[in-house]
């Protein structure tokens, strides 16, 4: 068993695979190479707190394994693909290729990094991908969701069209470099959050004007008094204390978040991914919260076309062609929520602060005066195109037309 096992770790050479990262292009619905069944195995794992079930097939082995690993047992996932490929071996097939997916979920993908690193091929599947049975009610158990996971798995390989799609797995320093943006976006709506509630409980006494943002906040609060100039009650009081101490201490971390950010937006040696956040940061109208997000969370990954590009983001098309039946429903809002809603922000101040921009005559060529719904639509239309048109700018150093740079 532990040669096997060790078999196991030499499979990166003999598979002759690297270790995917987000800086490389990365097809999430094609697989890397061809799936050849007679020395191939193929496993998932069904992944939760407790414990993880490993399905399999192997070459020779007329079954479909299924074992319960404990949870984050690395050593025994590997264990059991072992015995995997020693059975192939008595049935008299050399296995070449150890496959296995999981989908994305909690773990993330440090199981994905443990795994490469041991020499298996490890895929990410993204669940909404997953094709399950519609019917009102439908069973659903780990063994049950194991099948379906290598159904899908097997399908993928086999170049099956639109089969589910998988998540490229980055790489350590990558996820780290994208925790401070993450974080800054949960503290932005744990602060709102707080200030909602000191408006709700200020309110009920016909306060309306407290700004908790203010730098002598506390004295504002010791000041107020009800609609009918009453003191505030104790306890409402201490609540709104408290709460106030919270905001405090959110805005005090974002300002050392954007304190940190502005950094390196200076740096005099960046690295790869900083560089294109200087490169954005250049450009008249875009701070450095926009020029940041673009950079971390688009622009260090590596994208065939404009269209991958969109869809990546969610401001694709989707549409609608059945039988007689054609019409677009709009943009798939499947990607990345946070950039999409910053690229909307975006679009709107680009036609302001550079206004004469070949993308900002196009808009209004477009748009012709035209208001309402005409409006949105463009609007997110100049948003597809100006996100186009900073990656090029970032990947190639093509400048849009016309485009103003901050002195």
């Amino acid at each position: 068993m532990g040669r096997a096992v060790a078999e196991l770790g030499i499979l990166a050479d003999e598979q002759i695979r690297e270790e995917p990262s987000m800086s490389k292009s990365f097809n999430p619905r094609m697989p890397m190479a061809a799936y050849d069944h007679t020395i191939t195995i193929v496993a998932v794992l069904e992944l939760s707190g407790k414990s993880w079930l490993l399905g399999a097939v192997a070459p020779g082995v007329d079954r479909r394994t299924k074992r319960s690993i404990d949870a984050r047992d690395i050593e025994g996932v590997l264990k059991a693909l072992a015995r995997l490929k020693i059975e192939a071996r008595k049935a008299g097939f050399e296995v070449g290729r150890v496959v296995l997916g999981y989908e994305a979920g909690r773990d993330g993908f440090w199981i994905a990094r443990a795994l490469q690193a041991r020499g298996l091929e490890v895929y990410v599947m993204h669940p909404s991908s997953i094709s399950v049975e519609r019917r009102g009610r439908r069973a659903k158990s780990d063994r049950l969701d194991v099948d379906i996971l290598l159904g899908t798995l097997l399908g993928w390989l086999r170049g099956e069209p639109r089969r589910c799609t998988m998540a490229p797995i980055p790489t350590e320093a990558e996820e780290d470099m994208r925790e401070p943006g993450r974080r800054r976006e949960a503290i932005v709506a744990a602060r709102l959050k707080v200030e909602n509630q000191i408006d709700a409980l200020l309110v009920r006494y016909g306060v309306e004007s407290f700004k908790p943002r203010l730098k002598n906040a506390e004295q504002k609060l010791a000041e107020l008094k009800t609609a009918d100039g009453r003191e505030l009650p104790p306890n409402t009081m201490s609540s709104v204390e408290r709460l106030l101490t919270q905001h405090r201490l959110l805005s005090q971390q974002l300002k050392e978040i954007e304190a940190a950010r502005q950094q390196v937006a200076t740096k005099a040696d960046p690295d790869p991914v900083e560089r294109k956040i200087q490169l954005l940061f250049s450009v008249f109208g875009l701070g450095v919260e926009t020029a940041t997000v673009l950079a971390q969370e688009v622009f260090a990954r590596s994208f065939k076309d404009r269209r991958a590009l969109a869809a990546f983001v969610g401001i694709s098309g989707t549409p609608y062609d059945s039988g007689g039946s054609r019409r677009e429903q709009g943009i798939s809002k499947n990607g990345n929520s946070c950039v999409r809603r910053l690229l909307g922000q975006l679009a709107w101040r680009w036609l302001k602060f550079q206004p004469e921009s070949g993308l900002a005559r196009w808009f209004h060529e477009r748009v012709n005066g035209a208001k309402g719904r005409i409006k949105k639509i463009m609007i997110v239309a100049l948003a597809r195109k100006l996100l186009v048109a900073l990656w090029r700018f970032v990947e190639t150093g093509e400048i849009p037309d016309g485009v103003r740079f901050a002195t």
